[in-house]
């Protein structure tokens, strides 16, 4: 785990300006109102028996909940929010603002701060779009209120 640079990510994220447009940036993607930050992404999983995955999955959680620590540590406890509602929600033609929408479609839950400086949400998750996929630490910076 990267203590060195995820707090430094978040910290920058919490001051810049977010992007006119959906797309890429510098430490992942973002769009007007929020950033989304990659902070560690693992390898895919399509030759796996599920052992490999499972470990993997659970390591993720790991090192969100050591990074959160460090979070807890400026902002206090987070409160953990499932996203499955929005999924559903979203899936069924309401709109949901982004970040949330696409989030909610491979992200269970986040951990989220508010941020009383700034007003904006911070949020951890464990990202995998699919079995076969990618796990990834997603840091998300953003003004748009959780669903």
């Amino acid at each position: 785990m990267n203590f060195t640079h995820w707090p430094a990510t978040i910290d920058l994220l919490c001051t810049r300006g977010f992007p006119a447009e959906h797309g890429r940036t510098d430490v992942g993607t973002g769009g007007p109102g929020y950033h989304i930050a990659e902070l560690q992404t693992s390898g895919d999983f399509w030759e796996d028996d599920g052992t490999e995955r499972a470990e993997t999955g659970a390591q993720y959680e790991f090192d969100r909940d050591g990074l959160g620590v460090r979070l807890i540590e400026r902002w206090s406890a987070p409160r953990v929010i499932s996203l499955e509602s929005a999924f559903e929600r979203s899936q069924g033609g309401e709109d949901i603002p982004e970040p949330w929408a696409s989030l909610s479609a491979h992200m269970p839950d986040v951990h989220l701060w508010k941020q009383r400086e700034t007003g904006r949400w911070i949020a951890l998750g464990v990202s995998q779009w699919d079995k076969e996929l990618p796990f990834q630490l997603l840091a998300v910076i953003t003004e748009m209120d959780p669903p």
